[in-house]
């Protein structure tokens, strides 16, 4: 090829030589970006303490993970049901059962615990008493892992027994030493609404009782002790607990009230434990539920009604007046029952109430037959509205019924 290109008289292309040393990419990258660094007018030193501050400037900025964690635990507590917020932790702080906390507040301080069974009527604190004295009794640390809380109207066959209670009671305990709570080598297992369990799934507790008892105690709360079986209900100490006062209800209500910001009139508080009949477990509920749907508002008596459903004791009077004018041909009976309908109250609830109204003393002269008359009606229609009777007529039926009673 050079041998033409001279016959030709041209010059041969010089050959490119390639260096055997690889380039350094590295230096040559902060060859360049010192460079243009230089250009600016910006030194290396300085390009340090940028980076130093900026790495101090995260340090302060906190982690993901931690405000997840922190909204999370807000979310929490925000939402949480008042009945788990303001549930008693300690057996000291359950209210109206002093013959029940004198009892368990020995059984705390000696570690001590027989086998237990709470009975009374719903909403006095019977599963709050017990969850109270478990807290006291094993701490945070082993209160998981020595409690079962089982539900027995979920599960009330004798396959419960055999597969959960029956498997928990068999486990082995290790010695737990934990020098701020007593912390005995038992473990216990709750049965909530134990009188929902049927005959077999007792029996079959009975035996699991007596084979278990030197590691396991058994806690059975009911509302009915009648339904439990004699054999089972021997072999635990029992404690009835009695209907708060209402006294006592306002006090913890208003206590809700002053940690939730609720502002009320004085008689919307004795209006809510008069429609729960003394349930505080329902009280409370209602309470939340009449918090947040009236934030902005004054809670009142009527507020409560109308959030409960109840129907308000004023309208219920003015119904039972119109019904015993019947006589002087001043009520019409069609009208009076349109009018309970179309207002959209419960007629279940207005039997109820009516039967409320009937056995109070301060009722207009009625006799006692007169009243047992009554009562037949509103259970005559009840009867029928359970089996699909129309409203109007029922409604309208019982208003002639106990016209004509009154007036006899």
């Amino acid at each position: 090829m050079d041998a033409f290109l001279k016959r030709k008289g041209k010059k041969a292309p010089k050959k490119i030589e390639s260096k055997s040393k690889p380039e350094n990419t590295q230096g040559s990258l902060s060859t360049c970006f010192g460079k243009s660094a230089k250009a600016d007018g910006y030194s290396s030193k300085d390009s340090k303490s940028s980076n130093s501050t900026l790495i101090k400037t995260r340090s302060k900025i906190p982690a993901i993970e931690d405000v997840e964690m922190e909204v999370e635990d807000e979310s929490k507590t925000r939402y949480q049901p008042w009945v788990e917020k303001y549930r008693p932790n300690k057996i000291d702080e359950v209210s109206h059962q002093s013959e029940v906390v004198s009892a368990l507040s020995k059984s705390v301080e000696t570690g001590k615990v027989p086998h237990l069974l709470l009975y009374g009527p719903p909403g006095t604190g019977k599963t709050s008493t017990i969850l109270a004295l478990s807290k006291e009794l094993f701490g945070p640390k082993f209160y998981r892992s020595r409690i079962l809380e089982l539900n027995a109207s979920d599960d009330r066959g004798i396959g419960m027994v055999r597969e959960k209670i029956k498997k928990f009671a068999q486990k082995k305990i290790a010695k737990a030493v934990d020098s701020e709570y007593p912390c005995p080598p038992v473990q216990l297992i709750i049965l909530d609404e134990a009188d929902s369990m049927t005959v077999d799934a007792q029996s079959a507790l009975r035996r699991t009782i007596e084979v278990y008892s030197a590691q396991t105690r058994f806690c059975i709360i009911c509302n009915y002790v009648s339904k439990i079986i004699e054999p089972l209900a021997s072999r635990c100490v029992k404690f009835r607990f009695t209907p708060i006062s209402e006294e006592a209800q306002i006090k913890r209500l208003e206590y809700i009230c002053d940690k939730e910001e609720i502002k009320h009139d004085p008689s919307a508080l004795p209006a809510l434990v008069e429609v729960t009949d003394g349930d505080m477990r329902k009280s409370i509920m209602m309470l939340q539920s009449a918090g947040r749907s009236y934030e902005t508002e004054k809670l009142t008596a009527d507020d409560i009604y109308e959030v409960s459903g109840k129907i308000p004791t004023h309208v219920i009077q003015e119904i039972w007046e119109q019904i015993a004018n019947l006589a002087d041909g001043d009520t019409d009976i069609s009208e009076l029952a349109e009018n309970v309908i179309q207002e959209g109250f419960d007629i279940m609830q207005l039997l109820s109430q009516l039967i409320d109204l009937i056995t109070q003393e301060n009722i207009r002269s009625v006799s006692d037959l007169k009243k047992a008359r009554i009562a037949e009606v509103c259970a005559e229609t009840e009867f029928k509205l359970i089996k699909g009777g129309s409203e109007e007529l029922n409604v309208s039926y019982l208003f002639m019924s106990i016209g004509n009673i009154l007036s006899s």
